[in-house]
């Protein structure tokens, strides 16, 4: 009986046959003697045009003059189609409903987020022209370009998967490649309390907001779950009203009825069929949105999104990369200002458009939440400055000085929407 890749093997230097008085038996060298084995499958495989199905993985090693048992043709065909047609080592990972991002620094170098900070795997690649083939076939998968003359590649697979990868020599040493998970199903609010993003009784205020249908930005840095807290607050949008996404790439998974979603594209090879996401925001405005939703703004498209907000579009919302709630006006203006809107009609435009910030955070655990909700106000020049309303606590919201304003802001919008969703006057309950 065979027990695995590293066992004998019994060449045929003859007629292929089988094992045959004469036959010299030669040992299988570990890892490298099973990928030149693989490299020799590969290569048929690719002149023969072939699927890697066992029955074909078996032909091509009777091809190469090699004899194996179907344990080991099996395993083989199981880790060619990984290669051809998956996600190579990584497939494990990415299948793994608790990992949300898998990062390949080096071959030996896998690392993941479960949601608790980066932990590094087992898992590793026979050598850095593994995790190369990988990154290119995956850009090819999502039909971009991945080669010495366009070194990285930022896109979205078809099961939503966001990738980005980088190669050499820009990435030093070894392909460098970052997969971010996008699971199907949202998270709802109180798996998020019960995740510790929102803090207990933090959720009735966040159903508040969207039931005053208040503009918001949800602002953090880069995995802090802008993404994961925007789809579930979406979630909780009524049923009868019609949500229109803009998104660079499809992340957004809202667990609602009537949702619309766009998606931008890079220029093709000729450098034509570019869309941007400004140019969604415009297309969204003319399809009758109750809620316009910009997944993340970061270029022109703050122009075209403020002017919507003022337009009477209620309710929208976007996220946003900062590092604090306070410094989102700055970060709109820079935005701006590069888009040719001068200072004084973003911020007239600003203090019109948008009412909350929610901003998260991730600890040094790796633990993301809510740190701090603000609410906007002009200061004594005209400029709009953000003032703290609630920040973290560990039992409930914690009220700061804002808090009155957004109590206000809560109670007025709240024409429609469930009466037990409105603000209560003690934060505390929160």
């Amino acid at each position: 009986m065979s027990t695995g890749w590293d066992t004998a093997v019994w060449t045929d230097r003859g007629t292929g046959a089988g094992p045959r008085t004469g036959a010299e038996p030669e040992r299988v060298a570990g890892s490298s003697e099973r990928a030149r084995l693989l490299d020799g499958v590969r290569q048929w495989l690719v002149e023969s045009g072939a699927e890697p199905t066992p029955a074909r993985v078996a032909q091509a090693l009777r091809e190469q003059g090699r004899v194996l048992g179907d344990a080991e043709v099996l395993g083989a065909a199981r880790q060619l189609r990984s290669e051809l047609v998956g996600s190579g080592p990584l497939e494990p990972l990415l299948a793994d409903p608790s990992v949300t991002d898998v990062l390949v620094s080096a071959p030996d170098r896998v690392w993941v987020d479960r949601g608790g900070g980066l932990e590094l795997t087992g898992v590793s690649f026979p050598d850095a022209a593994a995790v190369r083939r990988l990154a290119q076939r995956l850009a090819a998968v999502a039909g971009r370009r991945l080669d010495d003359a366009r070194p990285w590649v930022d896109a979205r697979l078809p099961d939503g998967t966001r990738l980005h990868a980088v190669l050499p020599p820009v990435a030093v040493g070894s392909t460098c490649l970052s997969l971010r998970v996008v699971r199907p199903r949202a998270f709802t609010l109180d798996e998020l309390v019960a995740a510790g993003t929102v803090p207990p009784g933090g959720d009735r205020v966040l159903r508040a907001l969207i039931a005053a249908r208040l503009s918001y930005v949800i602002s953090g840095g880069t995995g802090t779950g802008k993404t994961t807290l925007l789809s579930a607050l979406l979630g909780v949008v009524g049923p009868t009203e019609r949500i229109v996404l803009a998104e660079d790439s499809a992340e957004l998974r809202p667990d609602h009825p009537h949702v619309v979603r766009l998606e931008g594209r890079p220029p093709n090879q000729e450098g034509v069929g570019l869309v941007e996401l400004q140019d969604l925001v415009r297309q969204a405005l003319r399809m009758r949105p109750d809620r316009l939703v910009v997944g993340e703004v970061r270029g022109p498209e703050v122009v075209s999104l403020l002017a919507a907000l003022n337009t009477g579009h209620e309710g929208g919302c976007g996220t946003l990369h900062a590092n604090a709630a306070a410094q989102v006006p700055a970060r709109l203006e820079a935005l701006g200002t590069a888009a040719g809107l001068d200072r004084a009609a973003l911020h007239s435009q600003l203090a019109a458009a948008l009412s909350v910030i929610l901003h998260l955070v991730r600890d040094r655990a790796g633990r993301r939440r809510i740190a701090e909700v603000h609410v906007l106000e002009r200061d004594a020049s005209g400029l709009v400055v953000t003032v703290p309303a609630l920040r973290w606590g560990t039992e409930a919201f914690v009220r700061e000085r804002g808090w009155e304003r957004l109590r206000e802001l809560l109670r007025n919008g709240s024409g429609g929407g469930d009466p037990s969703d409105r603000p209560r006057d003690d934060p505390s309950e929160y």
